[in-house]
């Protein structure tokens, strides 16, 4: 095996690591437990599941740093098809892991408010559980804000996927319409809140253009080929 076909292996193994624990983060701490405009039934559902809620959080973390360390394993595999390009999209992955990690310190300031402490209780119930449910809604914009920095690390990444000779080029592209896609989606998190239709399409085409490449890197690796030859600037 040469190593481009390491390299690409390398960075499928780890996206793919990356999307359970994200997908594993989600569904263990958040969405069995929070329910948006309704911060008493969330209150009693951390309090009861303090512990799920922790491992979400802490796999929430790890996701993050997968994420990063996939992308990184991503820019070695892509560089030499264009370096400044390829640092193009690290940098944006790098930037929405950093915001990703300091929104979720809304999550963990949501269940300390709600852990019981005893300097805590000077405040009524209900007034703390408003305070989480606010804590909780400063992550979901934390996490929105992440999440245009995700989409836009998208495009340089699919247009070196698609010049780079070594992996299909449809993958590139649908890459590449993911982004559009998910910077509409994520700008429509803060302009239409109430408009679903935009995220009903970027969910499945996300699904074909990030876990098609993570696929295509762990099965096919890079066809055994050698990256195309550098290009200026």
């Amino acid at each position: 095996m040469n190593s481009v076909n390491k390299s690409a292996r390398m960075a499928g193994l780890l996206y793919l690591i990356y999307m359970v624990f994200h997908i594993s983060a989600d569904v263990i701490g958040r969405s069995r437990l929070i329910v948006f405009g309704d911060a008493a039934t969330t209150a009693r559902n951390i309090a009861a599941s303090a512990s799920q809620f922790r491992i979400g959080v802490v796999g929430d973390l790890v996701a993050a740093a997968l994420f990063l360390l996939a992308a990184w394993a991503l820019y070695a595999l892509l560089k030499p098809v264009n370096e400044n390009i390829a640092l193009l999209f690290l940098l944006l992955n790098l930037g929405g892991v950093a915001i990703q990690c300091f929104s979720d310190l809304f999550l963990i300031a949501g269940q300390l408010l709600l852990g019981g402490a005893e300097y805590l209780k000077v405040f009524p119930a209900d007034q703390l559980s408003a305070l989480a449910m606010l804590s909780l809604v400063l992550h979901k914009n934390g996490f929105a804000i992440a999440q245009i920095f995700y989409g836009a690390w998208l495009f340089p990444l699919g247009y070196l996927v698609f010049k780079s000779g070594f992996l299909p080029r449809i993958l590139g592209i649908v890459l590449m319409l993911h982004c559009a896609f998910w910077l509409m989606t994520a700008l429509q998190f803060f302009l239409f809140p109430g408009l679903a239709a935009i995220t009903y399409i970027s969910w499945p085409l996300g699904f074909i253009a990030e876990f098609g490449l993570t696929l295509w890197l762990l099965i096919m690796g890079a066809k055994g080929q050698k990256p195309a030859a550098n290009e200026a600037g």
